[in-house]
């Protein structure tokens, strides 16, 4: 008598590891992941005072790291950071090059290679745990972007979180947790598989 149970994914994993493995899988997961990035960021909200937009970009970006892992993430937003100063539309709005909102998308390659990496250890494998990597992710996010902002503005550092960190915060809060959610949820629903 067999009581076979659906062997669990082992922690050195993320989502994209349960595909099966080849370089065409991983060409596919970057290009698609730099797409992603490129259409969430599509959405996209003005803020009054700020030169920086509302966006589902860094959700999309901390997803993709999360999902693929640091090599791939990284890959999927550094090609499209890269395809976007080429000049294909897909930053905020249909824009394309480098604007004073740019140190965000840097941010975001360091970040989707940080919670990749997190991700491989398991940081994505529980509600709490995810939220702390949405954390780290974010703060990388901001790390760089408000910076960059300060210096491509003239804004002073004040200003500069006034405008590129302050009012994001209620939102990234909510990207957050939909990602806690989402995450540990897909990671049950491939353990029960």
């Amino acid at each position: 008598m067999s009581t076979a149970a659906a062997t669990p994914v082992r922690t050195g994993q993320v989502l994209a590891d349960l595909l099966p493995a080849s370089r065409v899988r991983d060409v596919a997961l970057v290009l698609g992941g730099a797409a992603l990035t490129g259409l969430a960021a599509q959405i996209s909200v003005p803020v009054p005072g700020s030169p920086v937009p509302v966006t589902g970009q860094t959700f999309a970006a901390l997803l993709v790291g999360t999902s693929l892992g640091a090599g791939r993430g990284f890959l999927s937003l550094a090609l499209y950071a890269l395809a976007g100063i080429a000049g294909v539309p897909w930053f905020a709005g249909a824009s394309s090059g480098v604007a004073p909102s740019f140190g965000y998308i840097l941010g975001m390659i360091l970040a989707a290679t940080v919670v990749g990496a997190l991700a491989r250890r398991g940081a994505d494998r529980s509600v709490w745990r995810m939220a702390g990597t949405m954390l780290v992710g974010e703060a990388i996010i901001y790390a760089v972007g408000v910076p960059y902002l300060a210096l491509a503005t003239g804004m002073s550092a004040t200003a500069a979180i006034a405008a590129g960190l302050t009012p994001f915060l209620i939102g990234d809060a909510l990207k957050a947790a939909l990602a806690m959610g989402a995450l540990p949820s897909a990671w049950k629903f491939a353990n029960k598989r």
